[in-house]
């Protein structure tokens, strides 16, 4: 499944532990993108807003900050992972691993592959979720990413 997933309930996650979920669209990383991230975060190391000066290291180019790419995250999620019926919310829980594998090259496109590792309801409608998420690129065998993301969901009247 690619793009807008169906939405799960509740309880389809509950039944789909260690199985796909979803798997997003590909978005393209153009330059100018990241240029705009540089701006925001202040991090404007050459490898990423130079491309004169990139084209000369081991990348051949511009990348895509890592952090740009973990950023993503919560669009990809926005569509591979949609949120059933019964659920009033979603938060950002954190991170218990991340790895950038390999670079983004600027002009790139990564999607977001999410497996549901585990769900937990750790009280009356208040559900964390722990997601293994690959960040593939395009064309390559290497992802960008992996990691662990913790997510909550609330469901009906939750507070």
């Amino acid at each position: 499944m690619t793009g807008t997933a169906p939405a799960r309930s509740l309880a389809q996650l509950a039944g789909s532990i260690g199985q796909e979920i979803g798997l997003s669209r590909w978005f393209e990383i153009p330059q100018s993108l990241i240029d705009a991230y540089a701006d925001i975060c202040q991090d404007r190391q050459y490898i990423h807003t130079d491309p004169a000066r990139a084209k000369t290291t081991p990348f051949g180019g511009t990348i895509a900050h890592g952090f740009l790419t973990m950023g993503l995250l919560s669009a990809m999620a926005y569509e591979a992972v949609p949120l059933g019926d019964d659920v009033r919310m979603s938060v950002n829980y954190g991170f218990d691993r991340v790895r950038f594998l390999a670079p983004v090259p600027s002009g790139a496109r990564v999607r977001g592959r999410f497996v549901l590792a585990d769900m937990v309801e750790r009280q009356p409608a208040e559900y964390t979720l722990t997601w293994d998420v690959t960040v593939e690129i395009e064309g390559q065998d290497k992802p960008a990413l992996i990691a662990t993301w913790i997510t909550r969901r609330y469901g009906g009247d939750a507070a």
